[in-house]
C-alpha cells in the first residue's frame, strides 16, 4: 500500500514538472524585444549606398555582383523606445537598411554584421518590386527565397514601383510606417474602382506556377508621399513585366471582372457640356464563351445599381424619370467605353489576358481551353467581344429637384 502512494506521488511529481517545462521557453528563441522586425522590403536595380561604399573601401567584403539593392524596413527595439519615451513627433517610427549584392537571402544575412538585434520576418507587410527590376528579371527569381522562407507571411502583399522601389518605403509623415500605410490602402476598394484585388505572397506564387499572364498594383512615390496609380502587367510565359495599365484601364477591367465595391463613374451631358457623377453602389458582371468550330468569342455582360451623386446640368430635374433614364445611358456609354478601352490595349498592344477571359473558358468550356491554353495570350488578342452594359439610379440624394 505504502508502495502504491509512493509511486503516485512520484508520478505527480514527474508529470507536474513536464507540464512546466515547456513554460520555460525555447532554449533557442529570441525575445521580441531583442529581434528587428522587418514590415517591409524593397528590390530595386543595384546601386550601392554611400555607406556600402565605405565599408568596402575598409572591409575585405565578399565575393558578389551587384545586381540587387534589399532596403528593409524595420521596427528595432531602439526606434521603438526612443519613439515612445520622447512622444515621437520628430521622431520616425522606423529605420530603413540597404544591403546591394546578388542573393536576397545573403543580403538579409549580412545586416547580422551591421546590427545587434537579429532580422525577423514573420511580420511583413509588403514587398515592393522595381519596374526596372521587374523587366529584367522573373518574378519567380526575385521571390523565391520569399516563397521559402517560413518567416515570411503569406498574406504579405507584392507592389510593383515605376520609380525607385526603396522610396515608397519613405514617408514624411511623423510617426507613419510606410509599410503599413501601403498595406493599409488596399482597404479602400469600397471608395474606387482603380485599387486591384490585393495581390499576396502565396497568390502570386499561384500565378506564377499556372504560367498564367496578370497584374501587380503599381505605386507611385514623390516627396515622401505616395500614390496607387495603375498596374504592372505581368506576361505568364515570361514572368516578366511588360507593360503598365492607367488609372482608367483599371477602372474599366474592374467593371469587366464585377469585383468593385464601390467608385465613380465621370460623364459629361452631351447637350450642355456640364458634368454628372453616376456613384456605384453594386456592381456584377458575366463574361461568357461562345464557341462555333473553331471560332472563340465573348460577351461580357455588366449590371450596376447606384445613385446620382453629382449634378451640374441646371435644367436637369433629378425627381424626373426621363432625365434619370438619360443620365443612364450616358454613363452606360462610359462604362462600355472604359471596358473596351482596355480591353484593346490588352488584345493590340500587349497581347495578354489580365482580365479572366481564359479562367471563364477553362471553367464553361473545359476541352476547348485544353486545345488553346498553350498560347491563349496570342489566340485571346484575336477573338471578338461584345459588352452589354444596364445601370441603374436608385437614388439622387438628398437635394431632389432642381428648377
Amino acid at each position: 500500500m505504502n508502495m502504491s502512494r509512493h509511486y503516485i506521488r512520484f508520478l505527480s511529481v514527474s508529470l507536474s514538472a513536464l507540464l512546466l517545462f515547456p513554460l520555460t521557453g525555447c532554449w533557442s528563441s529570441h525575445e521580441i524585444e531583442e529581434q528587428s522586425l522587418g514590415v517591409g522590403v524593397a528590390y530595386d536595380k543595384g546601386k550601392e549606398s554611400m555607406i556600402e561604399k565605405e565599408f568596402d573601401e575598409q572591409g575585405e567584403g565578399y565575393a558578389k555582383k551587384n545586381l540587387i539593392t534589399s532596403t528593409y524596413q524595420l521596427i528595432t527595439p531602439q526606434v521603438a523606445s526612443s519613439t515612445t519615451k520622447q512622444g515621437g513627433p520628430q521622431q520616425k517610427s522606423y529605420v530603413n537598411m540597404s544591403e546591394t549584392g546578388d542573393s536576397p537571402h545573403q543580403m538579409i544575412r549580412e545586416l547580422s554584421l551591421r546590427s545587434d538585434t537579429p532580422f525577423a520576418g514573420y511580420h511583413m507587410k509588403v514587398i515592393v518590386i522595381s519596374e526596372a527590376l521587374a523587366r529584367s528579371y522573373s518574378l519567380e527569381k526575385l521571390v523565391d527565397q520569399n516563397l521559402r522562407d517560413n518567416d515570411f507571411r503569406p498574406s504579405c502583399l507584392v507592389l510593383i514601383s515605376k520609380g525607385r522601389a526603396s522610396d515608397t518605403l519613405e514617408s514624411i509623415t511623423a510617426g507613419e510606417i510606410p509599410a503599413f500605410h501601403l498595406y493599409g490602402m488596399i482597404d479602400n476598394t469600397y471608395r474606387t474602382t482603380r485599387i486591384l484585388p490585393p495581390m499576396s505572397l502565396i497568390k502570386l506564387e499561384s500565378k506564377i506556377q499556372s504560367g498564367s499572364s496578370f497584374l501587380l498594383q503599381n505605386v507611385l512615390s514623390a516627396n515622401g508621399e505616395i500614390k496607387f496609380a495603375g498596374a504592372a502587367i505581368i506576361k505568364g510565359k515570361t514572368q516578366k513585366m511588360i507593360g503598365f495599365l492607367n488609372e482608367e484601364d483599371i477602372d474599366g477591367l474592374t467593371w469587366i471582372t464585377g469585383k468593385g465595391k464601390g467608385g465613380l463613374v465621370k460623364t459629361f451631358d452631351k447637350k450642355t457640356g456640364q458634368l454628372i457623377v453616376y456613384e456605384i453602389e453594386s456592381m456584377k458582371s458575366r463574361i461568357e464563351p461562345h464557341v462555333k468550330g473553331n471560332n472563340i468569342s465573348f460577351d461580357v455582360h455588366i449590371e450596376s445599381e447606384g445613385r446620382l451623386s453629382e449634378n451640374w446640368v441646371s435644367s436637369g430635374n433629378p425627381s424626373k424619370n426621363q432625365f434619370l433614364q438619360k443620365v443612364e445611358k450616358t454613363s452606360e456609354k462610359k462604362v462600355k467605353h472604359l471596358a473596351k478601352n482596355v480591353v484593346e490595349k490588352m488584345q493590340k498592344n500587349y497581347k495578354v489576358d489580365v482580365a479572366g477571359f481564359g479562367n471563364r473558358l477553362r471553367i464553361k468550356k473545359p476541352r476547348v481551353w485544353m486545345r488553346v491554353k498553350d498560347n491563349w495570350d496570342q489566340t485571346f488578342s484575336e477573338v471578338p467581344i461584345n459588352y452589354h452594359v444596364k445601370l441603374t439610379i436608385k437614388d439622387y440624394g438628398a437635394s431632389a429637384s432642381k428648377t
